[in-house]
């Protein structure tokens, strides 16, 4: 019960989110937007700002990337066995393989470790956005009905991640010791402190558009045992080799075991990639870690 206090906040703004769309009628994409595009990348260039850089940086960098190719191998494995079509296959790397460490993960981290682990959950944010829209992307492209333009998607893709450019401009005037007038700092930090309550209550009004129609039920099942169970396990063997804080590694097992990514619903529907199997995993993983999350936290804490 005591893990519970955590999410239940989570959830609860997840709810108000969830509601308002369905019985308002919001733009979710516009608001999404205004969240993806300004508020995430001043949040990011705070953090870049702010933060002492490190070699366990360079660790969070691997272990992002080992994460996912892990786990997209797996996917292969399974679709091999099940005999899945190629979109098959690209739908469900898209649901088991990108973990929802945005405006889920880097709220948890911030209720369960304070600032502190914030830092390193932003930093493993930004990881992800990247691996996200150049690998996700990729596959998205790769399981759509003309299979093409895969790896020049994801290049585009990343030239127009903002959290990516306020990231760079954060580490930027760090190294070279650019001081911000409290004017600005100010400025910086209302728009930062906005940024992951907008994103949640996006994830809520997102999960309130999403249809679970027709899923195949094995297969998403295949999926979920993926994303909130393999994705953590792989996750902890990582992190034996990583020579790293112990806070870092709990923050690192906990954002894998977040469930699917809002953003590969996005990349599904633009791809036209096995959008209603992404989405529908999104939405039942989502409220399955509201039992598996708890499960992990007793584990790792």
């Amino acid at each position: 019960m005591e893990f519970l206090t955590i999410l239940l906040p989570v959830f609860g703004i997840f709810a108000i989110g969830f509601i308002g769309q369905k019985k308002i009628g919001f733009d979710t994409r516009s608001i999404s937007t205004m969240a993806l595009y300004i508020m995430s990348p001043i949040l990011v260039f705070r953090t870049f700002y702010t933060t002492s850089f490190n070699i366990d940086y360079l660790y969070l960098a691997f272990y992002t990337f080992a994460l996912c190719f892990s786990l997209i191998a797996v996917v292969y494995v399974i679709s091999y066995f099940q005999g899945y079509s190629t979109p098959e296959t690209c739908g469900m790397i898209l649901a088991s393989s990108f973990m929802n460490n945005g405006n889920y993960g880097t709220p948890v981290v911030l209720l369960l470790f304070g600032a502190t682990g914030l830092k390193s959950a932003i930093i493993l944010m930004v990881i992800q956005q990247v691996v996200m829209c150049t690998v996700g992307v990729y596959y998205a492209a790769k399981g759509s009905p003309d299979g093409n333009g895969g790896i020049r998607s994801a290049l585009r893709a990343v030239q127009r991640m903002p959290i990516v450019y306020g990231g760079l401009v954060g580490a930027l005037f760090q190294l070279l010791h650019i001081p911000l007038s409290n004017s600005v700092q100010e400025a910086v930090n209302l728009v930062a402190d906005a940024a992951i309550p907008t994103v949640m209550i996006v994830l809520g009004m997102q999960l309130a558009n999403i249809s679970i129609k027709h899923l195949a039920k094995a297969k998403i099942s295949w999926s979920l045992l993926i994303k909130l169970a393999i994705s953590p396990a792989i996750a902890y063997a990582l992190t034996l080799f990583m020579p790293v804080d112990e806070m870092v590694k709990q923050i690192m097992i906990i954002m894998a075991a977040m469930p699917t990514a809002a953003n590969t619903t996005m990349y599904a529907l633009q791809f036209n990639t096995e959008s209603e199997f992404v989405s529908g995993t999104t939405l039942i993983s989502t409220s399955l870690s509201l039992a598996t999350l708890p499960i992990i936290f007793m584990i790792v804490l």
